[in-house]
């Protein structure tokens, strides 16, 4: 079996890849409305949040889907967002508002860079119109796990609706709804939750759903549509039937293992394992562990390798790593920790990897 280090899609257990053969389904059916209730229910379980203030809302489609959806539906024709890039994910926000016609503005980094709350808090103050802010949580570009914790004040000071993209973060890192005044936050069912692509979704206040007679700015990824219908046991779209399985399947597990915080710590332990392994093999990391996620570290390449060369030999041996993006996608590689991924399959990772190096000596 290949070993997937990249940042999804992920290794499926047995359990959530048998949930694929279950029967073919109508999604105009009884069975498929309570399979999308059960999934719905489950998602605002991760967090313990009150479906009578928050709904989860489902959709056929990749993250970004659930990216454009989150930024198309809840920021108003007079509203203006902030969006706050230092990576790959932050700017493909800046892009979605720019092709909805969103007024919007950003506050830019270098990749990999904290977030300047100094230089935030200016500009909120010369922009006092701004309504909403987009940030991501986890910016795989680099492995940074942006805090929230320390933005969220700012926000709130100044009633501004948080809005994040927490598409490689929700299930696997904390996620504070209420402590930090998030408004919704976008993400899908192949990363942390180790479901299958074609499956996202939008975690969202319940009181910021544009009104029924809101002219949307898209037709197949308006929040509000979706979330009426689904209220009602309906969709308004065909569903990936097969993708749901898998994600409900994929939510009774994590459930069972302890939910949101055990996967954290075991996200942790693997992290940790490579961590100390690569450095110790004269790896450096791109980043400090305090700086970084549980869900992916990215290193630089080994002296004499390029990335190709490195990703190649690593593949022949079973294991899929990921590269860089930009200007960094021939210095870095990057690991990831999610799926079904066992301590043993990253100490032979680790192995694998000191035999490349020793070969070059």
């Amino acid at each position: 079996m290949m070993i997937l280090l990249n940042p999804g899609p992920v290794n499926l257990s047995d359990r959530t890849r048998n949930a694929l053969l279950r029967p073919d389904l109508c999604h105009r059916e009884v069975e498929f409305s309570q399979l999308q209730t059960k999934i719905r229910e489950k998602l605002l379980k991760v967090y313990n949040l009150e479906s009578d203030r928050f709904a989860a809302v489902l959709l056929t489609g990749s993250g970004t889907a659930a990216m454009e959806a989150m930024i198309a539906s809840l920021v108003p024709r007079d509203g203006k967002l902030l969006v706050i890039e230092n990576g790959v994910y932050g700017e493909r926000l800046s892009k979605i508002a720019t092709i909805h016609g969103i007024d919007c503005l950003t506050l830019h980094h270098p990749w990999g860079a904290e977030i300047n709350l100094q230089g935030l808090v200016k500009l909120l103050d010369e922009n006092a119109d701004i309504t909403h802010l987009a940030v991501v949580h986890h910016e795989t570009t680099t492995g940074r796990l942006n805090n929230l914790a320390e933005l969220a004040p700012i926000c709130q000071e100044r009633n501004i609706q948080l809005l994040v993209d927490a598409v490689s973060s929700f299930g696997g890192e904390e996620i504070n709804f209420a402590n930090w005044g998030i408004t919704a936050c976008a993400a899908t069912a192949n990363k942390c939750l180790h479901g299958i692509p074609g499956t996202s979704f939008v975690i969202v206040r319940r009181d910021a759903l544009p009104s029924t007679d809101t002219m949307p700015r898209t037709l197949y990824l308006d929040l509000g549509t979706y979330c009426r219908e689904q209220d009602k046991g309906a969709t308004p779209f065909t569903q990936s039937v097969q993708a749901f399985y898998a994600l409900a399947e994929a939510l009774d597990e994590l459930e069972e293992a302890g939910g949101w915080r055990a996967r954290h710590t075991y996200y942790r332990e693997l992290a940790s394992l490579v961590r100390y392994g690569l450095v110790a093999m004269g790896i450096k990391p791109l980043l400090t562990a305090e700086s970084s996620s549980v869900v992916l570290n990215a290193y630089y390449l080994p002296e004499g390798f390029s990335y190709e060369e490195f990703h190649d030999e690593l593949k022949a041996q079973g294991f899929v790593i990921y590269a860089g993006q930009g200007d960094l996608a021939k210095s870095i590689f990057r690991v990831s920790t999610m799926g079904a991924i066992a301590h043993a399959d990253m100490e032979r990772f680790l192995a694998v990897v000191k035999q490349m190096i020793q070969a070059r000596q």
